[in-house]
């Protein structure tokens, strides 16, 4: 079986699966390979292959690569059923979804007829309204037959593309989706995460930080309207551009976005081959603007601390591929997941130090994390009052933006205090770190 692999309008290579040997290889095509401003799928998929490098090593970076690409929970098991093909079918799956992806990537089948024909169908407030009320029994991601988004994640998505007050499903060549929809989660249990991630994602921008635009609509449910960094509009077309996720970055399986691979219990909590805050930031010294990358990377992690958001792992993070070598991209999904203690594992995805709690984040942790990723105590003191003093100058102001667009105020509220909470311990832990340097 043979994919052709397309970055945005450009034949970058082929994806090929061994069936019997059930191996998968990628090969760029000698086009691609020719182009001044070539680069890579990802940096564990080099255009020329490293010395010593062996087509077993080749064919597990490639499955972890493409296996990237899938959603996870739910939207998996509706792309299944839709598709009728088994979930460990991974051809068929990218097969199926890979007109859509993160990032530039568009797989078609070698040899099959293609379509130069752009396609879109308006989508009105009452059939949107409709189908978020029938999730129960009609899987969100599957609209008119076709499943519409292979984004990862767990909670329910929309690709749509917006051209002012209009939303649109599309496809085509020189069609994609430009922003992606999330209405609020079918569990009751997680009420107002709309609320909580508008408000988060705002407040990440007023602080300074760089995050995709939000927009809150209601229709009348309330849904997130998320601007997809990884688009470009270009006079009538929509551009992709190419970005991958933390978990391709560092060449890892989706199952290993959080640190911990095998979960907190007793007898495992000690294995952390996952994705975590020094490999990435390790990563991060090999990109194409280091310095930059470092300090935004830093900047999320005190800012995901500061509001309590334990998920933040790997896979909500991005980076841009380009040909002066990997950037990070805006951030996202943003949620202070402290409001569902009950119902989520607070956990963090990826530990401060040797700390898995928000709460035992000191500045023994904070100086553990200088000391494994050779970060700057002094920076990393001035960072972290900073954000504070960030914060604290504007919370008010966002929760008043955010509360006249419809936000949940008891969300907000609830928000607002952790945020408190949290800098007050932190700003009291800050001047101590690097007086902890000695004991790490």
């Amino acid at each position: 079986m043979e994919l052709e692999v397309w970055l945005d309008a450009a034949l970058a290579g082929r994806l090929t699966h061994d069936v019997e040997a059930d191996r998968f290889a990628f090969d760029y095509d000698a086009s691609w390979l020719a182009r001044p401003d070539a680069y890579p799928l990802s940096p564990m998929l080099p255009m020329q292959p490293a010395a010593g490098s062996s087509t077993s090593a080749h064919a597990v970076q490639v499955r972890r690569f493409f296996e990237n690409l899938l959603p996870e929970g739910q939207a998996l098991d509706d792309a299944v059923q839709a598709l009728k093909i088994s979930k460990s079918n991974l051809v068929g799956l990218l097969v199926g979804l890979g007109r859509e992806t993160a990032g530039a990537i568009r797989l078609v089948v070698a040899g099959a007829p293609t379509s130069d024909q752009d396609e879109k169908r308006l989508v009105p407030a009452a059939e949107l309204s409709e189908r978020i009320r029938q999730r129960a029994d009609r899987p969100f991601s599957v609209w008119d037959g076709k499943v519409r988004l292979s984004i990862a994640g767990y909670q329910d998505k929309l690709a749509l593309l917006v051209e002012g007050n209009h939303w649109y499903l599309a496809e085509g060549p020189n069609l994609a989706s430009t922003h992606i929809l999330k209405p609020e989660p079918v569990r009751l249990s997680l009420a107002g995460l709309t609320s909580n991630e508008f408000f988060c994602m705002r407040l990440a921008h007023a602080v300074g930080l760089p995050v995709a635009p939000v927009e809150l609509h209601h229709v009348p449910e309330p849904v997130l309207l998320v601007e997809r960094f990884d688009r470009r509009r270009q006079d009538h077309a929509i551009r992709r551009a190419h970005a991958i996720d933390g978990c391709q970055l560092l060449g890892l399986p989706v199952a290993h976005k959080y640190e911990r691979i095998y979960g907190d219990g007793r007898d495992v909590r000690h294995i952390r081959d996952g994705a975590s805050l020094p490999r990435l930031i390790d990563a991060a010294a090999r990109a194409a603007n280091p310095a930059r990358d470092r300090l935004d990377l830093l900047r999320w992690t005190i800012f995901n601390v500061l509001i309590g958001n334990a998920d933040a792992h790997a896979k909500n993070l991005s980076f841009f591929m380009t040909s002066s070598g990997h950037v990070l991209a805006p951030a996202y999904d943003l949620v202070c997941n402290t409001l569902y203690i009950e119902n989520v594992n607070q956990n963090l995805a990826m530990a401060v130090g040797d700390a898995f709690l928000i709460e035992e984040v000191t500045a023994l942790e904070w100086a553990q994390l200088c000391a494994t990723t050779h970060l700057n105590a002094a920076l990393v003191v001035r960072e972290i009052q900073r954000m504070i003093d960030r914060m604290r100058g504007s919370v008010a102001k966002v929760e008043q933006d955010t509360l006249s667009s419809g936000v949940d105020p008891e969300v907000i509220e609830r928000i607002g205090a952790v945020i408190e909470r949290e800098c007050e311990r932190q700003a009291a832990i800050a001047p101590e770190i690097r007086g902890m340097l000695s004991y790490v």
